[in-house]
């Protein structure tokens, strides 16, 4: 039984999303978020690893400053998503917003998962804003449906070790496991790693189709209904 690993922006969700509500509502709440919640232990935390990498003793401000100059390089930077994903956990909580699922995806994960197919999530979004992206989703809570949550605490997503360490923690052989992403060179880094990989090649997202030798040679989809029940 294939064990299913999933990406989230532009796999299961739009990149719209997460640019266009997610990353500006971040960069808007940060300052607010950082006065009132910066003395306690699992903020500051980050808060002190961003500091580290400035090398120098910072100011509040100017490690608020630092994380929305991150926002807008949309840098994958541990410490960022993981205070991103504290003030997302607020923002789900008010209903400011809720989580983009595509409908196919929103219908194939519980299809997969009645059939049996174990669902893992690996993004590099931290786990708990993973966890609240499903929970809080225009589909309702899908967390339900997934068993193991990954974010770059494992490894880069473009490095072939994360996705071993992936397969380490699920206990599965690498051949059973299938990865849908819609980045080619983190399918290629899956697929040295041993597993099996589609390309999720949404023309919402990438108007223009990748075909030919734009997927890497992995298997393309433009729908998770494109992928069928065998997963192959």
């Amino acid at each position: 039984m294939k064990t299913i690993l999933t990406d989230i922006e532009g796999t299961t969700s739009s990149i719209s999303f997460v640019k266009d509500v997610l990353f500006p509502y971040a960069r808007r709440a940060l300052p607010a978020f950082v006065a009132a919640h910066g003395d306690e232990p699992a903020v500051r935390r980050w808060l002190d690893v961003v500091a580290t990498e400035l090398g120098a003793a910072c100011s509040d401000d100017l490690i608020v400053e630092t994380l929305q100059g991150w926002i807008d390089q949309d840098r994958k930077h541990t410490a960022l998503k993981a205070l991103q994903g504290m003030v997302w956990k607020n923002g789900y909580g008010r209903a400011d917003f809720r989580a983009h699922i595509y409908a196919d995806a929103a219908a194939a994960l519980p299809a997969w998962h009645a059939a049996g197919h174990p669902i893992a999530v690996y993004s590099s979004g931290s786990v708990p804003a993973q966890q609240l992206f499903f929970g809080h989703s225009e589909a309702g809570d899908l967390t339900p449906l997934v068993s193991a949550w990954f974010d770059t605490e494992v490894g880069g997503k473009r490095e072939a070790a994360s996705y071993r360490r992936i397969v380490d923690a699920l206990a599965v052989p690498a051949g059973d496991v299938v990865f849908l992403s819609d980045v080619v060179e983190e399918l290629d880094a899956a697929r040295d790693a041993g597993l099996h990989t589609v390309l999720v090649d949404r023309r919402d997202d990438y108007p223009q189709p990748r075909t030919g030798d734009a997927t890497g040679g992995h298997r393309r989809v433009e729908t998770f209904a494109d992928i069928g029940p065998d997963l192959a």
